[in-house]
């Protein structure tokens, strides 16, 4: 299971900051019992064309006997691009700016990976715009209609949802698609997620932290 940290740092300075990263302790999301550092993992990270090495840390609740992986804000579960490269290729797209192949050579990606993250996008757009446009009501935010365009709507939501988060202290800094990442737990365009909804609404985020 992952948790998603809303990290302030750019993919560079996360990697260059190896293991000695500074990251929080949140509680369980099962239990809200203390978590104790487990090890962790590397893994790779691909910013502006360019992949990095980043340490991902493991968390462990002593009471569940289950393990966190606890991800950076810029990272999306089982992505190799981060989060503000997949973001900005579906918003392009979602927003009627341009087709798939354009946005994919203006982002640095490969064609065929775009347009995977783009149908899973479309896959789940009525669940994502309805989940965000629910948090965007609980964050204070405007309510919003579903719209015919599933996928506009869901772009239309997640702006709402980080417009109303903005507000909050340290949102506004980390941008729209870390934001998204971050509710979603870094499964925005995975086949299963949790509605971004009931993370916020049962409390189980952690405000950002300064850099």
């Amino acid at each position: 299971m992952s948790i998603v940290w809303p990290c302030p740092l750019s993919a560079g300075a996360y990697a260059a900051a190896g293991r000695e990263v500074e990251f929080p302790r949140p509680d369980c999301p099962l239990c809200a019992g203390p978590l104790v550092l487990w090890s962790g993992y590397w893994r790779h990270v691909r910013e502006t064309c360019r992949c990095r090495k980043i340490f991902v840390p493991r968390l462990r609740c002593p009471a569940c006997r289950v393990s966190h992986a606890l991800l950076p804000a810029f990272v999306l579960a089982w992505r190799l691009d981060v989060a503000e490269t997949v973001g900005a290729v579906i918003g392009q797209v979602a927003s009627g700016a341009c087709g798939v192949r354009p946005a994919a050579a203006g982002a640095g990606v490969p064609y065929t990976t775009a347009r995977g993250w783009v149908r899973r996008f479309r896959r789940r757009a009525l669940e994502l715009g309805t989940g965000f446009a629910a948090l965007a009501v609980e964050l204070g935010g405007d309510a919003l209609r579903p719209a015919a365009d599933a996928g506009g709507f869901a772009l239309a939501a997640i702006g709402a949802a980080f417009g109303a988060a903005a507000g909050l202290p340290g949102w506004l800094a980390l941008g729209v698609w870390r934001f998204a990442c971050s509710v979603s737990g870094g499964r925005l365009i995975a086949a299963n997620a949790t509605s971004p909804y009931l993370v916020v609404g049962k409390r189980r985020f952690m405000p950002p932290v300064p850099p």
